[in-house]
């Protein structure tokens, strides 16, 4: 694997040797990494490259403490970073620049979903980029339902709440305004009349088939000759009934020489059939995304819109329409594609499918890329928002790792993060203490940041035998090294499982550092975690706490949790990320 430069390399030991020294020789990759990546945001786009010479480093720099001791760690940052002695929190660009022709207090933005399911990630980029433009100019942001396709993507009652909750969730604050399209008819029939009656717009009675053959020839509909009295009759047999779905649709009228065939008389309503969920069959005949939005941007004062780079013919179909009307497109800027590795391309209505169909449990399935389940896992809204904010409105196309994501989250939730264990799949080792007649205190830090927040309060224990609970690969490790380290307590080697011996309060050498909790403290608690497509249960015992659900953990040697309630009273594990 190639090499990174010596200005990256300085900075990923500067953070191990950090790291090391904090954790007491047991530095983790996934933290140090979130440490890198907060220095020089510019590397998140190589996180997967880096992560193996990251990890090299940690291990590095865990062996420097188990063979040297802390003080040399403390040395050597000494010598090579003295900054990194103390931690600061760095203070993260944003990556946005002011908005072109933006007057403070006047800009208005508008993050517009279909209501079909809750937001996902990639969703959270529009509530993301619109807000803090608004933030940034003292502006709003208007939450709008674009939910009048009752046919391609028909709305979800329960989605309007759950967007609702999520917008609040990742801003910190409700929307300014919040409107439904679909409450909103009468003006957009009103605005589709007024093009017709000035010939703006014309009905089309021409099949799908035969108008697309004459688009792309560019010749003209013969509906388009048709006089203003006679569109508006068939405007009205669009909406009384007479019409059947599918036998005319309204449309621009632009022209039919223009360079780029979806802009030449673009439909802008058509009649559906299906019933709203909302205003149920009050109206057969419904807007197109297109017309609809852009009516809806000049009514609510809209200044400036942020979208992908996939809709600028849009964005050419809207100013076409404004022009009709006489008004003046609001500002547009662009973002391109980004593409996250481990979510493959789950969109809202494949998501609701493999839920309908039990492949998934719900919206808060930890494997889906949805803002519920994101957020059961514990992910962090501002880890969220900065990680979009990072990525700025770069119109370049870009695959990011998911380790990106994971490496500000870390960042976010580890100084908050209470430290607890959790042995996996629990094996009782009883080990003989006579050799070790004072046996020392635990005395495990809630978090070893905050000396404030005391220890954990483990047992005292006493006795010719200890019994404890390990993971099975650590007796394993015991057996094929000779010996190993009880996190924080002391040396032990185990033989077989009836020869198991303490054998020494200090560690001797590289003893390798496990974690284990004593027989009696803890309580049997399941960890829901996902490998790829599949939703595993790993059992095991957690240590006992006072922790409420909802509480972000960090596992020794296992990684962040998040603590949840279950349904019988009782308290489970999410496994967030390593």
């Amino acid at each position: 694997m190639d090499e990174p430069s010596s200005e990256v390399a300085a900075i990923i030991r500067k953070y191990a040797l950090q790291n090391a020294l904090e954790y007491d020789g047991a530095g983790q990759t996934s933290s140090v990494m979130g440490r890198v990546m907060g220095e020089n945001p510019d590397l998140r786009s190589q996180a997967a490259v880096l992560t193996p010479h990251i990890a090299r480093s940690v291990e590095e720099a865990n062996a420097i403490a188990r063979e040297s001791g802390l003080d040399h760690l403390r040395e050597l940052l000494a010598t090579e970073a003295p900054e990194a002695l103390e931690k600061r929190q760095k203070e993260r660009r944003t990556g946005l620049p002011p908005l072109p022709n933006a007057e403070s207090g006047g800009v208005v933005l508008r993050f517009a979903p279909n209501p079909n399911g809750p937001l996902s990630l990639g969703h959270a980029r529009g509530v993301t980029i619109n807000s803090e433009f608004a933030k940034m100019h003292d502006g709003q942001v208007i939450l709008r339902f674009d939910d009048t396709d009752t046919r391609v993507k028909p709305p979800d009652p329960a989605a309007y709440s759950m967007i609702e909750a999520d917008f609040e969730w990742l801003t910190g604050r409700p929307a300014d305004r919040i409107i439904r399209a679909s409450e909103r008819m009468p003006v957009y029939l009103e605005h589709a009349e007024t093009m017709l009656e000035t010939a703006a717009g014309y009905v089309c009675t021409c099949t799908a088939k035969a108008f697309s053959g004459l688009r792309k020839q560019g010749v003209e509909c013969p509906c388009r000759q048709r006089a203003v009295e006679r569109n508006l009759e068939l405007w009205g047999e669009m909406k009384d009934g007479t019409t059947a779905p599918g036998g005319a649709v309204v449309r621009v009228r632009t022209s039919m020489s223009l360079a780029n065939p979806a802009l030449r008389d673009w439909p802008a309503l058509r009649i559906q059939h299906e019933p709203h969920p909302i205003v149920g069959d009050a109206y057969r005949v419904w807007p197109l995304l297109d017309f609809q939005s852009a009516v809806e941007d000049h009514l609510q004062g809209v200044t400036h819109i942020v979208r992908g780079k996939d809709l600028m013919d849009s964005t050419r179909k809207q100013t076409l329409l404004y022009e009709k009307f006489g008004w003046d497109y609001p500002e547009t800027l662009y973002w391109g594609r980004v593409k996250i590795h481990e979510l493959g391309a789950f969109s809202t209505s494949e998501m609701r499918a493999a839920i309908e169909a039990g492949r998934r449990t719900g919206w808060d399935d930890p494997r889906l890329p949805t803002l519920l389940a994101l957020r059961r896992r514990g992910f962090s809204g501002a880890a969220i928002r900065a990680f979009w904010l990072e990525l700025g409105l770069t119109q370049k196309d870009i695959s990011v790792p998911m380790a990106t994501l994971e490496a500000l989250n870390c960042s976010e939730v580890d100084s908050d993060a209470p430290r607890l264990t959790f042995v996996r799949d629990p094996v009782s080792v009883t080990f003989d203490a006579t050799g070790l007649p004072d046996l020392p205190a635990v005395t495990p830090a809630v978090h070893p940041d905050h000396a404030d927040r005391g220890t954990r309060g483990w047992p005292i224990l006493t006795g010719p035998e200890i019994e404890v609970l390990l993971e099975d690969d650590d007796i394993e490790t015991a057996r094929r090294t000779g010996r190993i380290r009880l996190k924080d307590f002391a040396d032990a080697s185990i033989s077989s499982a009836a020869d198991a011996t303490l054998i020494s309060a200090e560690r001797l050498g590289r003893t390798p550092i496990v974690h284990w909790l004593p027989v009696g403290f803890g309580q049997p608690v399941s960890m829901l975690s996902t490998n790829g497509d599949l939703l595993e249960m790993i059992e095991g015992v957690l240590e006992s706490h006072d922790h409420v659900a909802g509480t972000v953990v960090q596992l020794e040697r296992v990684g962040y949790a998040r603590l949840e309630s279950t349904e019988d009273g009782g308290m489970q594990l999410i496994h967030l990320h390593g």
